[in-house]
């Protein structure tokens, strides 16, 4: 699998808690947003809402599908709100940015955020211009990972052969699709306690010894380093 990895020359790196360490609670921030969302537009008390909002989230992908499922609201409202957020908690890392640079061939986002949302966080981690593109939710349909259809179109719209790409996220179960489409899978995880997320759905808070995780990493800089031999 190593040999494979090394070959690959489509890099496709999810946003949050994988290109930024999860530690720098830029994601909680969203979090928060989400609840407050939730409570404001249906009126519920912020522990309904928060309860409400993780079923969704459980059960639909994401927070956003379980509203416009169930409740029918304008997604580009709620992405507007949610990602309305401080992005000077993020790190600027050079060298993280040397090791992405050094890949050899194309390296793209793949995220279940807005597109605006990922420039902003990019943008801050000084990392704005070393993608070759994204593929946001917006562009799916607002398909979410883990589902299949959102998968294909990423491979569609880059033009992408699996078996020489690479998926780097930070929950395991995003990376069953893309195992299975012949992708090889990296898990970026971290030591922050996620207990309060639904235990189906967490992030990976230590390495994974599934079937569909091929590599696992806390350090997504050094991972790097090591795949293309770059200094960093």
């Amino acid at each position: 699998m190593i040999r494979r990895l090394q070959a690959s020359r489509n890099w496709v790196f999810d946003l949050d808690n994988t290109l930024y360490p999860a530690e720098c609670d830029l994601f909680a921030q969203i979090d928060q947003r989400m609840t407050k969302f939730v409570s404001e537009y249906l009126e519920l008390h912020p522990e309904k809402a928060r309860e409400l909002q993780k079923k969704y989230y459980l059960e639909h992908g994401t927070t956003l599908n379980g509203l416009m499922e169930n409740h029918r609201i304008k997604p580009e409202e709620f992405l507007e709100f949610v990602h309305d957020i401080d992005h000077s908690v993020l790190p600027h890392s050079p060298s993280l940015r040397r090791a992405i640079e050094a890949l050899p061939g194309r390296k793209m986002v793949f995220t279940n955020g807005s597109e605006g949302h990922a420039t902003s966080v990019l943008t801050a981690l000084g990392l704005q211009d070393v993608f070759d593109g994204i593929v946001d939710i917006e562009a799916t349909g607002f398909v979410p990972k883990p589902s299949q259809p959102a998968y294909d179109h990423l491979v569609d719209h880059f033009d992408l052969a699996p078996d020489r790409s690479v998926l780097f996220e930070d929950l395991s179960r995003n990376l069953v699709p893309a195992h299975d489409m012949g992708f090889v899978t990296v898990l970026v995880y971290s030591n922050k306690d996620w207990s309060h997320e639904p235990e189906a759905a967490r992030p990976a808070s230590s390495s994974a010894t599934e079937e569909h995780v091929h590599f696992s990493t806390d350090n997504l800089t050094e991972f790097l380093v090591n795949v293309s031999g770059e200094p960093s």
